[in-house]
């Protein structure tokens, strides 16, 4: 028989299951997570990247362990699957982009002098198109500002720069808070909504240019997913910013004036001096990736058609350009350790045979990374109608530091989920903390799976953890959280070496199943504010029985 890579990881992957299957843990705190998150978290899975035989693995452990605590599958014809069609792409080193000034022509080299962010794999600008310099590429109705006003965007490619205003008002961008204007898909959809044929973002630098283009070429070595039906969108490029400079040498205002408009918030909009085209070259391939759903059936007669969706993302970046000799982005933190407490919840829940009214779903979704792809794809085919989804709960970022005295709510002033919060925060002599300021900002909730149920018209909330120590100091933990933000996240230093607190984890575990327990058998039926930009989605998915 001929050995191959994949029949060597499998039988590496059976071994695991059964090693983990077998093992009674001795952890009366935390059942099993642990032992989920030592395999999930391992090498073994290879990241978890979308359409990777880690994903698929993962997905398999998932599956099977909840076969094995009792719970109904909910996938597609009776599996525990939800298959999602995806497109994969890759620029190739051949991509050719080249920029004009003054009609002499330079050849820009991918990864050297340009990158590539979801672009789709079908972009080709044969012809000279001119570049027009867009401020930040923002139009925000709500702070007045605009800054495509006084320039013209249809059939041009817009260079923008990263990030947004800066602001000491709670009024004009939230201050000092980062807002979603500053996301490199918002600007390229306001783009591509004045009719631009694409975006060249010049990412915001710290004193080191070359070391924030290391970054920038690792952030984006992955490869592009898409969901398979999605359609081709604009160019969108991230320009090496010691470039900067020379791109604007024959335009109106130099890279310096720019600069100087940023410092005084005094940003000016033109068309520049200079064009380009661009070539595509890419490698591609098309894949299923998959869902995990698995179910608890209500036994109310009232409610059991209805569900609470329980949900939390396996993916992670997969294979990656190394650090320091490591190239496994094992995302424990983002979010194997959601994946293991969304396995143990199933099990508790399961096994103690609550009498629970609503139905209750554990999603494992996937390509999370890429784009909330597995989420979005859901709400598109939902297992349970939309109009019949009570509410989402949602599962990344869990305790690891110390025990802990409140928690933050994500989305929690939206609806009357608040409601649920506070009441199951109480029974355990929590409070429910602000969002520290390091860490808010309108965008908040837009940035894990809770906002794609949330644009479908489900109540939805990502619970996490205050920084309210039992036995570490605020100031300590905010530490802590921080270094994770800046050197370990989306890095391959997000492995098991961390230190994690499962005391802390283990109140996370009660503490959520009291709260999808109080969810599933409250009375009332969970409902938007109003005023909440959501609440017109779920009045038409009711109206139209979606």
């Amino acid at each position: 028989m001929k050995i191959t890579i994949h029949y060597i990881v499998f039988i590496a992957f059976t071994a695991a299951l059964v090693s983990a299957q077998s093992q009674n843990g001795n952890l009366p705190d935390v059942g099993k997570v642990k032992e989920h998150l030592e395999y999930l978290g391992s090498d073994l899975f290879a990241g978890r990247a979308a359409g990777s035989i880690g994903a698929a693995l993962a997905a398999k452990y998932l599956a099977l362990n909840l076969e094995q605590s009792g719970i109904q599958p909910a996938g597609d014809n009776n599996t525990f699957y939800q298959y999602v069609p995806m497109h994969g792409a890759s620029p190739h080193i051949d991509t050719e982009l080249k920029l004009f000034l003054n009609d002499n022509g330079l050849d820009l080299k991918l990864k050297k002098d340009f990158l590539m962010y979801g672009s789709g794999d079908r972009r080709y600008i044969p012809n000279k198109t001119e570049l027009v310099f867009a401020g930040y590429g923002i139009i925000a109705p709500e702070f007045d500002y605009n800054d495509y006003e006084s320039i013209e965007a249809e059939g041009k490619i817009i260079v923008v720069l990263g990030g947004e205003p800066n602001s000491n008002r709670e009024d004009f961008f939230d201050g000092a808070k980062t807002t979603v204007y500053s996301y490199p898909g918002s600007k390229q959809r306001i783009a591509l909504s004045r009719g631009a044929l694409g975006t060249i973002i010049i990412p915001a630098t710290s004193n080191d240019a070359e070391e924030t283009w290391r970054n920038k070429i690792r952030e984006f070595s992955f490869e592009d997913v898409y969901l398979a039906y999605s359609v081709t969108t604009t160019l969108n490029l991230v320009l090496n910013p010691v470039h900067a400079e020379m791109m604007f040498g024959n335009s109106e205002y130099s890279w310096g004036d720019i600069e100087s408009f940023h410092n005084t918030g005094t940003m000016k909009s033109f068309a520049m001096n200079a064009q380009l085209t661009f070539k595509g070259e890419f490698i591609r391939r098309d894949f299923i990736g998959q869902n995990v759903a698995g179910l608890i059936r209500g036994g109310d007669y009232n409610f059991s058609d209805r569900c609470i969706i329980v949900s939390a993302h396996y993916d992670h970046l997969g294979i990656g350009t190394p650090v320091q000799g490591d190239s496994v982005y094992n995302g424990v933190f983002d979010n194997a350790i959601g994946s293991a407490v969304l396995l143990e919840l199933a099990d508790q829940l399961a096994r103690e045979n609550n009498e629970l009214k609503r139905s209750v779903l554990f999603l494992f979704v996937t390509g999370e990374e890429k784009g909330l792809l597995g989420s979005r794809y859901y709400t598109d085919h939902p297992i349970f109608p939309l109009y019949k989804t009570s509410a989402n709960i949602n599962i990344d970022g869990v305790p690891f530091i110390d025990s802990f005295n409140s928690v933050v709510a994500f989305g929690y002033k939206m609806s009357s989920l608040k409601n649920n919060i506070d009441s199951v925060s109480g029974g355990f002599g929590l409070y429910v903390q602000e969002i520290p300021q390091q860490f808010s900002g309108s965008e908040t909730f837009n940035r894990s799976d809770q906002i794609a149920f949330a644009n479908a018209g489900i109540p939805s909330i990502l619970v996490m953890d205050g920084t309210d120590y039992k036995s570490v100091s605020e100031e300590e933990g905010l530490r802590r959280l921080i270094n994770y933000a800046n050197n370990i996240y989306h890095t391959p230093f997000d492995d098991l070496s961390q230190s994690i607190n499962y005391t802390a984890v283990a109140e996370y575990v009660e503490f959520m199943k009291a709260l999808i327990i109080n969810l599933a058998n409250d009375e009332n039926e969970p409902e938007w504010n109003p005023g909440a930009s959501y609440r017109m989605a779920r009045l038409r998915s009711i109206a139209e029985k979606k």
